[in-house]
């Protein structure tokens, strides 16, 4: 059943095995084809550092703005689809670990959803720069319900960020490079 009229909604992506930003070109293009959804703004790839368990390759991670007439469990198995094409087998995926692709409804109108399937706003959403950087470049004022503008969480997570690194900063030997170096030699 279609949702009411057109809805707004924030798909984020991510690859960091397989050509990354091939299969995130890839999802940014099948999310265009989405029946009853229009895919209206795509951000530029974004290189990242895995957050999850170490080591793995890095992210390229994208946010695309849709305009849907589906609901939001309809867009998740459009969405959960996507990544069957591509071959992301969820039954085999560690929790943060390497993926071929992944695609994260982030915010789906002015809804708040707490289900088993579906969390939204995504509950990662104001703390993560990979996702929040995106979405800023593409949505700079859009309101994620519950949490504020996207302008203020990714000024508050990349406040957040850099107080991170300083304080892993002092802690380290004088030797190490930061983790974001591409050196990784003293």
């Amino acid at each position: 059943m279609p949702a009411q009229g057109w809805v707004p909604a924030y798909v984020g992506i991510g690859s960091n095995l397989d050509d990354p930003e091939l299969q995130v070109r890839s999802a940014l293009e099948a999310l265009a084809e989405l029946p009853g959804t229009r895919r209206i703004s795509c951000s530029g790839l974004l290189r990242n550092v895995a957050m999850g368990p170490q080591p793995q390759p890095e992210f390229v991670n994208a946010v695309a703005g849709l305009l849907t007439q589906l609901p939001a469990l309809g867009l998740l198995d459009e969405l959960l689809a996507i990544e069957r094409r591509q071959g992301r087998d969820r039954s085999l995926s560690l929790r943060w670990g390497p993926r071929r692709i992944d695609l994260d409804l982030l915010v789906y109108g002015d809804a708040v959803i707490n289900v088993e399937r579906l969390v939204v706003p995504h509950p990662g959403i104001a703390t993560r720069n990979f996702v929040l950087l995106p979405l800023l470049e593409i949505a700079p004022t859009l309101r994620v319900p519950g949490q504020g503008p996207v302008w203020r969480l990714a000024a508050a997570a990349n406040q957040q960020e850099q107080q991170a690194n300083g304080n892993r900063a002092r802690h380290k030997d004088s030797w190490e490079t930061p983790a974001t170096s591409p050196s990784k030699a003293p």
